[in-house]
């Protein structure tokens, strides 16, 4: 089986109940997702795409933040695509949100939409728990449009935060396939440079998160 293969099966497996209620749990702790959404701000007839969509909570609230622009979410497991297309359509958003079932690092998963290259790229605490995050990186990368943005937020090293904290946290995420990347910034820091972008690099709640915005 191949490591896409591998990887689907073992999102699917996580999030086959976690789904149902994933936003009301994950609202207290995934923190600075909302920070990253007002942002974006996307031009006027822009393109957004989120890798690594989940229930679509954060394409609603975008959406409905930049009513001028079209979305798109690409997401490994086909559970967490079932939930967001059910929370999609509730919102009445189906006709402006459209998911994509594929891998994040593939950079060819988004060819059939018929867009070129987005406006804006975002990771909201995903690539803590894809395996191949650096190459997710470049995969958003590949898909910006040249005057494009990249954002991300996702778990920090809770540098300002007591050490008890950080090894509790640490060790209850492991057990969701979580790794916070401790080398966010420097990876950041390299993909800036390989495109000759601009890097804005920032820890959130004391380090609890980090998020940083990659401008070309």
């Amino acid at each position: 089986m191949s490591g896409t293969a591998d990887t689907a099966r073992l999102m699917d497996s996580v999030y086959r109940r976690q789904r149902h209620v994933y936003d009301l749990t994950r609202k207290y702790y995934l923190l600075g997702r909302d920070c990253l959404i007002e942002r974006l701000e996307p031009p006027r007839g822009g393109v957004v795409l989120e890798l690594g969509c989940g229930t679509g909570r954060n394409l609603i609230a975008a959406a409905r933040r930049y009513p001028d622009a079209s979305f798109y979410g690409l997401d490994i497991s086909r559970q967490m695509l079932e939930t967001a297309a059910a929370n999609i359509a509730k919102a009445g958003l189906a006709g402006r949100i459209t998911l994509i079932e594929g891998d994040a690092a593939n950079p060819a998963a988004t060819e059939g939409t018929g867009v070129p290259a987005f406006d804006r790229v975002f990771y909201s605490y995903t690539l803590s728990m894809i395996p191949i995050w650096r190459e997710a990186l470049a995969a958003g990368a590949a898909r910006l449009a040249e005057d494009g943005r990249i954002h991300v937020v996702d778990f920090g090293q809770q540098g300002r935060l007591p050490g008890w904290f950080r090894s509790v946290l640490f060790e209850w995420l492991k057990s969701f396939h979580v790794s916070p990347r401790a080398d966010l910034e420097d990876e950041l820091q390299g993909l800036a440079r390989s495109i000759g972008a601009e890097l804005r690099f920032k820890p959130l709640y004391r380090g609890y998160a980090d998020y940083a915005e990659l401008s070309k």
